[in-house]
């Protein structure tokens, strides 16, 4: 799949500001659309068509890049927050890890432990959200239960990937995120 143009300003602007690059690279960019292409608690018809599923994903991925951007590059982090709301996708791992993301960055620790636990219901091995779900652990002091995280992270995509390097890094006092 194709980066979108908004993801590409989007890392563009996060290392023009300052931001260190990893953070724009880290959230997913490129997220799994719910099956259905419905809303978490809607129903399906059984005459939906195909065009009409490519349209509904196609919706969700522009509404996902839409709160990507407002969260990593512009770092409104509410506004973000409620654009994912508004999505009704709250079921979907992407997208709540990304409200976990936003809500441990404006320090709703209940919040974003809520919200990255939901995702890993979602998906058991979803590396960001066991990442991210690292840091949080770290920020809370708890540095055994973030190297347990580690390990879950390096068990699903190894020591190479962005999400084992970047919590890693966190847990070694070499990069705060």
């Amino acid at each position: 799949m194709r980066k979108t143009p908004l993801l590409a300003a989007v890392i563009l602007s996060a290392a023009i500001s300052g931001v260190p690059e990893f953070v724009a690279a880290m959230g997913s960019d490129n997220p799994t659309p719910p099956q259905s292409g419905q809303p978490s608690g809607t129903t399906t018809t059984k005459h939906k068509t195909k065009k009409q599923n490519s349209s509904s994903a196609k919706d969700f991925l522009d509404r996902y890049h839409a709160a990507y951007a407002l969260i990593y590059d512009n770092g409104d982090y509410q506004a973000g927050i409620a654009a994912l709301r508004a999505m009704g996708y709250d079921d979907n791992a992407d997208v709540a890890t990304l409200l976990g993301y936003a809500s441990r960055k404006l320090g709703r620790y209940d919040d974003a432990r809520y919200w990255y636990e939901k995702a890993l219901a979602a998906d058991p091995n979803h590396a960001l959200t066991w990442s991210y779900y690292g840091m949080w652990h770290a920020e809370q002091g708890n540095l055994l239960k973030a190297k347990d995280d580690l390990e879950k992270v390096r068990q699903i995509c190894g020591t190479e990937c962005r999400e084992y390097v970047a919590l890693k890094e966190v847990i070694d006092g070499t990069r705060t995120y």
